[in-house]
């Protein structure tokens, strides 16, 4: 009797112990839509809701696989897992599938394994319609529609527009300091460089024309003699820098006395004297005196030239105020030339790039 009864509650443990473990592991699917087109998709949503830590295996299908004969297995989801109370979890997964014959099909259940002990979905059904067609008016055919252009909105075109009118505004810009840069002529200020001519080979110039004349020989001296004296005037000028055509012999002759040779000063003394005496006393020269003159007017140039002074001169332009703001107006306007260009370049490529992409 006793032993029959430890029998009983042996039995009554182990149901409330198995109908424990159902109740901590749920199985359930859910189709999204009972009815679909040919080629059209249905998702399966398989949860699993179990004690955290438990081990689970989710049915696995490969893919074109048949779930059932005329229903295919497309893909499915990574499992989703959320945390539920009382130490559960809930698994997730979503099975897409699809099907391509007209029919309603019974989708089996699908089994979950929990610790190695296997649950059951229920069955679900999916109904798979065609396209209907117009069978008594076969004749009658519409060809696809063609492609819709996308409807105009100004928010799209807004920033391609404003770029379009400061395009324009610089290339308005340039154009007007082309025409300001045209019409201000530029300034060209040419460095020259010239052969400079001596002062003692401008006076040996003017002596070897008067040998070439046979002035000393002429019988107008006193043509002879200013020519002479003129040409040593304008030596002494451009040589000692004092204005010795306005002065007269002896001042000429007082200005000199700084130079160390008075042998020479003297002979230049007597070659003005003797020239004031032509020129103003009538006096007659001889032919050896007029030779002797010239000799010494030869003699003092070549006495007081200066060597080693170059014989070329660099003459560098002067330019006014007005012509040193011309060219700084001129490389202003150029400059700001050329960076409006390479923003003009650099805007037009980008606005290329912007009607490219709402094309």
């Amino acid at each position: 009797m006793k032993s029959g009864l430890i029998k009983l509650l042996s039995v009554i443990c182990l149901l409330a112990l198995v109908s424990g473990m159902h109740a901590q592991v749920q199985v359930e699917s859910t189709i999204d839509s009972i009815q679909i087109l040919i080629g059209e998709q249905a998702h399966v949503t398989l949860n699993v809701s179990m004690k955290k830590g438990h081990k689970l295996e989710m049915p696995q299908f490969k893919r074109l696989q048949y779930v059932t004969p005329g229903v295919e297995f497309v893909s499915d989801t990574q499992a989703d897992t959320s945390e539920l109370d009382n130490n559960m979890i809930r698994v997730s997964k979503v099975y897409t599938l699809t099907s391509f014959d007209e029919n309603l099909y019974y989708i089996p259940e699908m089994t979950v394994k929990v610790d190695g002990k296997s649950y059951k979905t229920k069955s679900l059904a999916l109904k798979v319609l065609t396209v209907p067609v117009d069978t008594l008016h076969p004749e009658q055919f519409f060809p696809p529609k063609d492609v819709q252009n996308n409807p105009f909105q100004w928010a799209e075109w807004r920033t391609p527009f404003w770029l379009s009118i400061v395009l324009i505004l610089i290339t308005l810009t340039v154009l007007y300091l082309r025409k300001r840069l045209k019409d201000n002529k530029p300034i060209i200020a040419k460095i020259r460089v010239v052969k400079k001519v001596l002062p003692h080979q401008r006076a040996m110039k003017e002596i070897e024309r008067l040998k070439e004349e046979r002035m000393t020989s002429s019988e107008n001296t006193k043509e002879y003699y200013t020519r002479l004296t003129d040409t040593l005037r304008k030596y002494i000028e451009e040589r000692f820098g004092f204005n010795a055509m306005e002065m007269t012999s002896s001042e000429i002759i007082d200005r000199l006395n700084s130079v160390d040779d008075r042998k020479m000063i003297d002979e230049l003394k007597e070659l003005f004297s003797t020239a004031d005496l032509v020129k103003f006393a009538k006096y007659s020269t001889l032919i050896n005196e007029n030779d002797a003159n010239l000799v010494n007017a030869i003699e003092f140039i070549n006495t007081t030239k200066m060597e080693n002074v170059p014989t070329t001169e660099t003459i560098e332009p002067k330019l006014t105020e007005n012509d040193k703001r011309s060219m700084r107006s001129r490389k202003a306007i150029k400059w700001s030339m050329v960076a409006l260009v390479v923003m003009a370049v650099l805007l037009w490529m980008y606005l290329i790039y912007r009607i490219y992409l709402l094309m």
